[in-house]
């Protein structure tokens, strides 16, 4: 079952504004750093997940996967030229059985060594995707070979069972290599990778329940579900998913929709994460308005989130997925970035360690950021890094990448984006959209054609985003009327001549979402939130009446994207919110609670003469 859409070639897109500034983020303070990949590599040349059964083993294939997917992004040769020295300086650690892993031949098959034989899979898979030398294709894909059947040689029927080799969340995070193995079947069409596949779906993936079984029934959410780690419950599913697009076999699908479902009807909080208790479903849609000093919302989730809504954005051509990948990433996962370089808290000792590009935990109510590093592990030479450090990269990427999408018969247009964006169009004529966009502040965009050879045919589908109200679209400054709509995209199918201009014009409105006696808001895709920082009076109440509320919008300070101001009672101060991603940022100062959910008083009256949000 082939996808759909797909990305556009890595030098085909040169992005400006947001996308352009997050990504040369990730690139200068971790993907362009050497000793960093220096030190993933050099854990594979001991044992050193022995000690404490750890999972130093997935650093290096988590952050190759998020790499891989920022060079699709960038097209950086400097980065391409780092990524095929640290394949060929991991391909040297593989052992005489085909393990690459962190784990003695004593301990293996214990804690998080499986986990981790994934990332290696997953890391070598993706540079695969991008790897232009032939040669060295052939070199990977036989060291794949030789890690995979090392697995298959270990577990299986009449081996180990897969659900067994972890003592962690039910062996999910072991059946999660499912999806490395589908994609190891695609490039070698092997049988014994498909029946592997098979094995591990015959388990359920997960030794307590048949978490399939569980997903097609769909009497029970993902709260009640026998392990509720959501980073590898979604990861399992991901590899469902593939399974599905091997083989066509409508159950497996059946089974991602409904568990897809049913995490945004019970988990999915408004930044677009799971887990307000740690990193676990948990009733996520209903508690995320309370207050909690816990950390919650971990990065690795909300990444994993927007992978699992790409794949299923690329393989059904459905835009309400991009609307999924948007909010979590402009909220959840840019909120994630440590902009400033601060220091981070490390719970288990207690001590502020030197910060990593990447936050851990988002919070949502009178809490602050830089509340703990996940998944820090230290390494026995020096140093040390965590989990969602390594895998927000791919993250990163997958906003500009799902962007623009090509398809059979022209593109598909996600994102209000400014930047450049070229394709081939059915009959091979090359194609560039030249773009300019006030968005996530202003719901327009101003798309300008350039063509070789004459004019070129094909189809322009247009998402308009799902908040954007009286929205208008026009080629060559005549508005385009009763336009066809699919699956959440307007239609334009003609042909386009060089200097034709397509625009999109829409107001963003503000929109106010309940829970009990808490309000939150949001301006369009963007949840704003208060920030002790910016507010003298943030202990005070919100104070907002029941119905419409008066608004204005300010000028953005810098690193703000949203700046408005909510009239409150008179005598009472206006409420001042921000864009989420730019709150709590100074989590080093005395000042630095943020919170999204606000308590309100009812009865009382709109007041100002702005717009007014329902």
């Amino acid at each position: 079952m082939a996808d759909l859409l797909r990305f556009l070639a890595p030098h085909d897109m040169a992005f400006a504004g947001i996308y352009r500034d997050y990504l040369e983020f990730t690139l200068s303070r971790q993907l362009l750093v050497p000793e960093l990949w220096a030190d993933f590599v050099r854990v594979f040349t001991a044992d050193s997940d022995d000690p404490d059964k750890g999972w130093r083993c997935e650093y290096w294939g988590k952050m190759m996967r998020g790499a891989c997917l920022c060079y699709r992004a960038t097209g950086n040769e400097e980065l391409y030229g780092l990524l095929r020295e640290t394949v060929r300086s991991l391909l040297c650690t593989q052992r005489e059985d085909g393990r690459i892993s962190t784990y003695s031949a004593s301990a293996q098959l214990t804690g998080w060594d499986l986990w981790g034989r994934k990332y290696v899979m997953t890391g070598l898979l993706h540079f695969l995707e991008i790897c232009r030398e032939e040669n060295e294709r052939k070199q990977i894909l036989h060291a794949l070979i030789r890690h995979a059947d090392a697995v298959t040689d270990q577990c299986g029927p009449g081996k180990t069972n897969i659900t067994e080799t972890s003592d962690y969340w039910g062996g999910v995070n072991s059946c999660s290599i499912l999806e490395p193995f589908m994609a190891l079947y695609g490039l070698t069409n092997e049988e014994r990778y498909l029946r592997f596949a098979e094995y591990i779906l015959s388990t359920g993936g997960c030794r307590d329940g048949n978490l399939i079984e569980i997903a097609l029934e769909g009497r029970i959410p993902p709260y009640q579900y026998p392990e509720t780690k959501a980073y590898e419950t979604i990861s399992f599913f991901e590899g469902v998913l593939a399974y599905y697009q091997a083989t066509g076999k409508e159950r497996y699908l059946c089974a991602v929709i409904n568990f897809f479902h049913a995490v945004e009807e019970t988990d999915l909080t408004i930044i677009g994460c799971c887990g307000c208790t740690d990193e676990l479903f948990d009733h996520s849609t209903l508690r995320q308005a309370e207050a909690s000093g816990k950390i919650m919302q971990e990065t690795c989730v909300s990444v994993t989130w927007m992978r699992l809504c790409t794949r299923l954005l690329l393989m059904t051509g459905d835009s309400r997925y991009y609307d999924r990948i948007e909010r979590t990433g402009y909220n959840a996962l840019y909120g994630a970035v440590n902009l400033y370089g601060l220091p981070q808290y490390d719970r288990p000792s207690k001590t502020m360690m030197c910060g990593l590009p990447f936050d851990s935990y988002s919070p949502l109510t009178d809490s602050r950021r830089g509340n703990g590093i996940g998944g820090l592990k230290r390494f026995s030479f020096g140093g040390f890094y965590g989990c969602c450090a390594c895998i927000a990269s791919a993250g990163i990427a997958l906003l500009p990448l799902t962007a623009v999408l090509q398809g059979e018969d022209g593109v598909y247009i996600n994102a209000m984006f400014s930047g450049r964006a070229a394709f081939r169009t059915a009959d091979g004529k090359y194609t560039a959209l030249t773009a300019e966009s006030g968005y996530p502040r202003e719901g327009t965009m101003r798309m300008t054609v350039e063509t070789e050879e004459g004019p070129a045919a094909f189809a322009m589908r247009l998402r308009v985003p799902e908040e954007t109200a009286e929205t208008e679209i026009l080629v060559n400054g005549v508005r385009q009327e009763k336009l066809p709509r699919e699956r959440g995209y307007v239609c334009l199918k003609r042909r386009f001549f060089s200097g034709d201009t397509v625009e999109i014009r829409g107001r963003i409105p503000l929109v106010r979402e309940t829970i009990g006696g808490s309000d939150a808001f949001r301006y369009g895709c963007i949840v704003l939130a208060r920030d002790e920082a910016k507010e003298p009076d943030f202990d005070s109440p919100a104070i907002l009446p029941d119905g419409p509320v008066s608004w204005r919008m300010l000028a953005p300070e810098p690193d703000e994207t949203i700046r408005i101001r909510i009239d409150r009672e008179p005598d009472h101060t206006p409420l001042l919110l921000t864009d989420y991603a730019s709150c709590g940022k100074h989590w080093n100062r005395e000042k630095n609670r943020v919170t999204v959910w606000m308590r309100r008083s009812t009865g009382a009256e709109p007041g100002g003469d702005g717009r007014s949000a329902g």
